[in-house]
């Protein structure tokens, strides 16, 4: 298993904790973003910069992901593409995205984009707290003891 980072929009401290469970269990983890992000020094943490460009990241995730691998994102299409796939996708939430459930998050996404297009102010996600750090950590210690 490897870790795929859509790392434009993860926050620091969910990378941070990245880094650490990549260290402890030695899994090879790579960020990839549309800027220069720097990683702890080693072989197992790497960074990948692509252009500019609207899905430039999520495409690369995409070309890279193999069957098993775990993929970091909160884009609720992105972690479609990968579960079909056979990838796992966590949010920095900590939400498990699953066959099971893509399909509805998807369409609650799609309704959302409607209303926003239409003018109607949705408002963003809360700011990342506690328990979305918890709640992460504990599902990506879950799925590391699996491998």
């Amino acid at each position: 298993m490897n870790i795929l980072v859509d790392a434009d929009a993860c926050p620091s401290v969910i990378k941070e904790i990245l880094f650490k469970a990549a260290q402890r269990k030695q899994v090879k983890t790579t960020l990839i973003a549309n800027q220069y992000l720097s990683t702890p020094p080693g072989e197992l943490i790497t960074s990948v910069q692509v252009s500019s460009g609207f899905d430039v990241a999520d495409d690369e995730i995409v070309k890279r992901v193999q069957f098993g691998d775990l993929v970091i994102t909160s884009d609720i299409p992105l972690a479609a593409e990968v579960i079909d796939k056979g990838a796992i996708a966590l949010s920095p939430r900590g939400e498990l995205f699953t066959k099971d459930n893509i399909k509805a998050r998807l369409n609650m996404r799609d309704f959302l984009e409607t209303l926003r297009s239409s003018g109607v102010q949705t408002g963003g996600p809360p700011p990342l707290g506690q328990n979305d750090r918890k709640k992460f950590a504990d599902h990506l210690d879950k799925i590391l003891a699996q491998t």
